[in-house]
């Protein structure tokens, strides 16, 4: 199982749910990979947003090293599953999806039954505190799609 998180930038939200995602899939013992991209090119090679790294750090989780890039047509071949973080980026996800891409697309907040087809905001206009209160959606989606999977019988010690 490989697990892409997709946003605009790949500098905010998806850095941040791929941490997110991976801490809750070696808590879950999950045997998967996880990765992110950006459906806009805006910040190829670029870190992610240090109001992102520090949200992650705040719970203990080390984005720092990431490095944001731009979603392509083999992304739809190799991993198994690509989440959006929001409705517009879905959009654009399915419209460069290849006709024969294996992928299954959804929303992130899709996990979360009370959440299902919900956006995760874009924080990077705004404070410090945006970010934690993105962190803290995406990590609750993160935990959930982890428990989700765990329960599939995808666990298995990475």
């Amino acid at each position: 199982m490989s697990i892409l998180f997709v946003c605009l930038g790949n500098i905010c939200r998806s850095p941040m749910a791929e941490g997110a995602f991976r801490a809750a899939a070696m808590r879950n013992e999950l045997n998967c990979s996880a990765d992110s991209a950006g459906t806009a090119s805006y910040h190829i090679g670029s870190p992610p947003d240090p109001r992102a790294i520090a949200a992650a750090s705040a719970y203990g989780v080390d984005i720092a090293g990431q490095t944001a890039r731009q979603l392509e047509r083999d992304d739809f071949f190799r991993y198994t599953h690509i989440f959006a973080m929001d409705e517009a980026n879905l959009v654009g996800i399915r419209a460069k999806a290849p006709r024969d891409g294996t992928a299954k697309i959804a929303m992130l907040n899709d996990a979360l039954e009370e959440r299902v087809r919900k956006s995760i905001a874009d924080p990077y206009y705004g404070d410090e505190e945006l970010f934690a209160k993105v962190w803290e959606e995406i990590a609750a989606a993160a935990e959930a799609l982890a428990a989700r999977f765990a329960s599939e019988g995808l666990s298995a010690r990475l």
